[in-house]
Order: structure tokens, then C-alpha cells, then sequence
């Protein structure tokens, strides 16, 4: 979330980058900076109060010891008081901290000054794209049919078993799902990230950290309390539970930057629609990711979104898909982003884009949330800058790989992905 102080020092820039993001709530400016104005005036008085309570304490110690047992039961009597007005002051501070934290929650990240205005997707600013796009021939199929004529994957029994949006892997299509996890993996690994396994539910702390909570609410699954009656809910991304590996720690300096992977599956309640846009792959509640984060000096965050993107370039560039780069615009960017890349590749037989990652610098809006911090060469706290993007997001690859690579006696396995499959062809 946004800091108290840069919201009061930065009015105008703040307003203007919630207007960027069509964000019409801005009265809220104001409202933060009143709650943080009582907030001060809470802190000041109950340290005033606690100053005179400790001031009359240490007097009736020395009237006690003077055997003036008289006074020092006159003062005592105030003390009672003074635990009132401070026990009444502590209430209002809490309650005063907390609407403030439940208002910054509610406010998305500034976006970067190179973000250009608009409302949707269709706005997004495109920085790169290939040259050319193979044609394929007239009877190539959509991923769909073709996981259905290769036993690849059995939409119908996961939807028996669960229900639409939880696809079956069968046969080779597990093989090669499985495939573009490891090889994933291991070209994030082979770049410097440090790979994890986590847990794939998390509680609502973790849900705040990274301001899935409460934003993203109604998009995530609730599966009740946990054996210490927290709130528990799957994940919506690996970035969840690795970034709040680093939740309340204090990083050294020379660590930095710290790089992260990890292969989980991603659990999301997503709008139920119709039509070829969101068959088979396109849109799932359930899928693999592989995600990257990075942990940075505020100085180094934008040189390392830079290299998160070259990476992830990399990885496609090697599948051999067709892709693009869009940089998003006001109205597309993620809560928590300040500038955020999409990568798409092109589906030849739905003749469309399909997003498969995106690539996102979170500045210090996520860091402030978790308390991830390093001591500066004066020994003063700083929050980290925190990054993560899809290296990369399995379903609309898969279906990318499928289409673009079809023969008409069969499927190609791009080279890079043979030693990983152990078969060339399906």
C-alpha cells in the first residue's frame, strides 16, 4: 500500500495516477490524510499522559521512601485516572490505525509516468512484435479439437469430476505439461533464481501482503479455517506464498537483488462466459504457473524489470511462438503495479493473441504491506522494491504449442522442449 507520508507530499502526483488508472474515488486523498491528522493527535496525547504517569509513579516511590505515606496515596489515586484516560486513548489509536490501514488498502499502487492513459486492453501500448506470422492450412484445428484427437486432454471428465475450468491431462499431454514446467524451472534456475515448493493455500495476512486482500476477494477460493482458526484461501499465484516468505524480515543490503521461482498450481474464480475466446485452455479456475519474483534496492527495481522482461522474451523466443510485448495502460494495470509488460503469443488457429505472462514492478507498494525492509548505509529502514512475473503460465502456451505446431501427420515438440518430453512427436 501507498505510505501515509508520500500520499501527503505527493497530493497532486497521487490524484493524477488514480485518475490515470480511471480510478474516480479520489476524495479518499483527503480522508487518508484527516484519519492520519487524529491519528498524530491520538499519539500525542497518549504519550503526554503516559509522560505525567510515569512522572507521578517515580514521585510516589520518593514519598514512599520519605515515609510520607499520606501524599503518596493522594498521588496513587491519580494514577487510576490517568490508566482510564490512557486505557481510553489506546482503544482510539488502534481503532483510528485501523480505518487508516482499511482505507490505504482500498488505494491501487501510482502508476509509472511512461503508463499512458486508457480504459481497456484495446489501449495497451505495444512495444514489440514479430514480423511475420505463419499461415496455417485451411483444415488446422483449434487446441481443443486437437487435444480431443490425440487423447491430450479430457475437458469433459474434469468438468465430471470438478466442473468446467479443471481440464484432465492424458497420456502425452500430461507428458508435455509436465515438460514446460521442468523446462521452465530450470531456465529460471540457470538465470539465478532460487526455486521453492510452497504451500498452495495461504491465510489472510499473506492475502493482504500482496494486496490479493482486499481486492481480489471475490476472485479467490475460501476453504474455511485452518486448525488455528485462520481464514485460509488457495492460491491465486505462486507470487502469493513467495513473496511473504519475506513477510516482517529485514533483508541485508548486499543481498539484494533476491531472485525467486516457483512451479504451483493457480486456483481463480473466473467470470463465466461463452464462446470460442474462452474454450478449451483459453480460460481455466485452475492451471499451472511458474513465476519469478524479485526483491530489489529502490535505485535497481526498474533495471530489474528490464531483465525480468528479457528473460521471459528469451523463454518464448526458444518455443518458437509468435509473440508481442504491450507495455499496459492507466485502465489495464494490475492493483499493485506501477508499470506493468504483457507477453502474448499468437494463436495461429484462433487467429487471435493469447496472454500467457505478465512482468510487473511493484515499487515498494507490496513491501510496505510486508514490512520487507533493509538498513541503508546510515542504518536507517528502507523498504525493498518487490517484481514478479509468469515464466510463464502453462494453459495458453499449451494451446499456443498445439496450434502453431500441428502437421498434418501430427504435432512438432519444439527442440527445446525434446529432452524434456522424450518423444519429438504426438
Amino acid at each position: 500500500m501507498l505510505q501515509v507520508n508520500f500520499i501527503r507530499e505527493n497530493k497532486e502526483k497521487v490524484s493524477n495516477g488514480l485518475k490515470l488508472r480511471n480510478w474516480e474515488n479520489t476524495d479518499i486523498i483527503e480522508k487518508v490524510i484527516e484519519l492520519d491528522d487524529h491519528r498524530k493527535k491520538n499519539q500525542f496525547e497518549l504519550e503526554n499522559v503516559l509522560a505525567e504517569s510515569n512522572k507521578i509513579s517515580k514521585q510516589i516511590g520518593v514519598l514512599y521512601k520519605q515515609g510520607n505515606t499520606e501524599e503518596a496515596n493522594l498521588l496513587k489515586a491519580q494514577t487510576g485516572s490517568l490508566k482510564e484516560t490512557t486505557k481510553k486513548l489506546q482503544d482510539s489509536l488502534k481503532e483510528t490505525k485501523e480505518q487508516l490501514n482499511q482505507l490505504l488498502y482500498q488505494i491501487p499502487n501510482i502508476p509509472h509516468e511512461l503508463v499512458k492513459p486508457g480504459k481497456s486492453d484495446e489501449d495497451n501500448e505495444i512495444i514489440f512484435t514479430v514480423d511475420s506470422i505463419q499461415d496455417l492450412d485451411e483444415s488446422a484445428l483449434p487446441h481443443w479439437e486437437l487435444a480431443k484427437k490425440h487423447d491430450l486432454i479430457d475437458f469433459d471428465l474434469g468438468a465430471k469430476i470438478t466442473g468446467a475450468g479443471f481440464p484432465v491431462y492424458t497420456g502425452k499431454g500430461a507428458r508435455l505439461q509436465r515438460a514446460l514446467i521442468n523446462y521452465f524451472l530450470e531456465k529460471n534456475t540457470q538465470a539465478g533464481y532460487e526455486e521453492f515448493f510452497l504451500p498452495y493455500m495461504v491465510n489472510e495476512a499473506s492475502g493482504l501482503g500482496t494486496g490479493q486482500l482486499p481486492d481480489k476477494e471475490g476472485q479467490m477460493y475460501e476453504i474455511g479455517n485452518s486448525p488455528d482458526s485462520q481464514q485460509l484461501y488457495v492460491i491465486p499465484t505462486g507470487e502469493v506464498p513467495m513473496m511473504n516468505i519475506f513477510r516482517n524480515v529485514m533483508v541485508n543490503k548486499k543481498d539484494l537483488p533476491i531472485k525467486a521461482t516457483t512451479h504451483t498450481p493457480c486456483f481463480r474464480r473466473e467470470a463465466g462466459s461463452y464462446g470460442a475466446h474462452v474454450r478449451g485452455l483459453n480460460r481455466l479456475h485452475q492451471f499451472e504457473k511458474v513465476e519469478i519474483v524479485q526483491v530489489t534496492s529502490p535505485e535497481n527495481s526498474y533495471q530489474a524489470l528490464d531483465e525480468m522482461v528479457k528473460h521471459v522474451e528469451d523463454v518464448i523466443k526458444e518455443l518458437g511462438l509468435p509473440y508481442r510485448i504491450l507495455r499496459l495502460c492507466g485502465g489495464d494495470i494490475g492493483f499493485t503495479s506501477a508499470m506493468t509488460y504483457d507477453f502474448e503469443v499468437y494463436s495461429a488457429a484462433q487467429k487471435r493473441w493469447l496472454e500467457v505472462s505478465s512482468v510487473s514492478n511493484c515499487l515498494d507498494y507490496q513491501t510496505n504491506r510486508l514490512k520487507l525492509r533493509f538498513k541503508d548505509e546510515n542504518g536507517k529502514s528502507v523498504l525493498c522494491h518487490a517484481l514478479n512475473g509468469s515464466s510463464l503460465a502453462l494453459p495458453r502456451i499449451m494451446a499456443a504449442l498445439l496450434e502453431n505446431y500441428q502437421t498434418t501427420d501430427g504435432i512438432k515438440i519444439p527442440e527445446v522442449l525434446k529432452p524434456y518430453t522424450g518423444f519429438d512427436k504426438i
